[in-house]
């Protein structure tokens, strides 16, 4: 199982990321120095990322108050705030003390370990949550994880935001990434849609609860959704995307600029569309 103590926050991948057996070993080293990274600046981190659609969390949470959720990885906080809102107790997870303290002070509950090494400690939840998390664990030692912190009854939701460019979008953004990054993790990103990617994620997750043997059949949610950008706002999260940061200021200053005219030429904004799959399965009462 790779070791996954790095920033559990949301991160980005190529399908090819992966061997049918996880991340190759090339790969997961590339991985992990982006993720480390993402703490070095969480408050933009927090500023620029997608939240996950409120259908979501009602498929969730539903019409219950006062419930208590674990989230998995919870970074800065922003799927744990989104559960706040709702009415529900949440208690993060996170390695990272940079991203952990960001929550902190956002008001969130955190504690700082790995979720293989955490403990529940005589605790449980009716819900485990994880959002562009669970790619970091085996999936079928984080099921059997989650099992262990669940009520019976309880839920295992893990999800991400897969990014859905118009074709126009990531046709312009993709060739300004070949030529400048070419051998870029974020370059693969733009050559076609990211959907089949966490598809396969999907299905690892699912899988995983199977092997767990203590879960209920896995169902496979989508959510359809949109968000627009300004140029200025999708600048500021380019940062916060696939390995660019490992790269020269100069070549990020030229893929900055490229993206910045592409933006332009295109009124200066654009739609960017989102699926976001999740994976639900409730422990089966013992």
């Amino acid at each position: 199982m790779p070791d996954t103590r790095v920033s559990f926050s949301e991160d980005e991948f190529s399908e090819d990321a992966f061997s049918k057996d996880g991340f190759s070993e090339d790969q997961l080293s590339r991985q992990r120095r982006v993720a480390e990274g993402f703490g070095a600046d969480a408050a933009r981190y927090d500023r620029t990322r997608p939240s996950y659609p409120e259908a979501l969390l009602h498929r969730i949470v539903g019409a219950r108050t006062g419930l208590d959720v674990l989230d998995v990885g919870c970074g800065t906080g922003i799927v744990a705030r989104q559960f706040q809102a709702a009415g529900c107790t949440v208690l993060g997870v996170e390695p990272d003390p940079r991203m952990a303290g960001f929550a902190r002070g956002r008001g969130l509950e955190v504690e700082e370990s790995t979720f293989e090494d955490w403990k529940p400690a005589g605790r449980s939840f009716d819900a485990v949550v994880a959002g562009q998390t669970w790619h970091w664990l085996d999936p079928a030692v984080g099921a059997v994880r989650a099992a262990q912190a669940l009520r019976p009854g309880g839920q295992l939701t893990v999800f991400w935001n897969a990014e859905v460019p118009p074709p126009e979008v990531l046709r312009s953004f993709g060739e300004i990434y070949r030529r400048v990054v070419p051998d870029s993790l974020v370059a693969r990103q733009w050559t076609a849609s990211t959907l089949d990617g966490y598809t396969m994620l999907s299905g690892k997750a699912a899988d995983g609860m199977q092997q767990a043997g203590v879960f209920d059949a896995a169902q496979e949610w989508r959510f359809h959704w949109e968000k627009s950008y300004t140029r200025d706002e999708w600048l500021d999260q380019m940062p916060t995307h696939g390995d660019l940061g490992q790269h020269s200021a100069d070549q990020v200053a030229k893929v900055q600029e490229g993206i910045s005219a592409v933006i332009d030429a295109m009124g200066g904004g654009f739609t960017m569309g989102y699926t976001t799959v999740a994976v639900n399965a409730a422990l089966t009462p013992a």
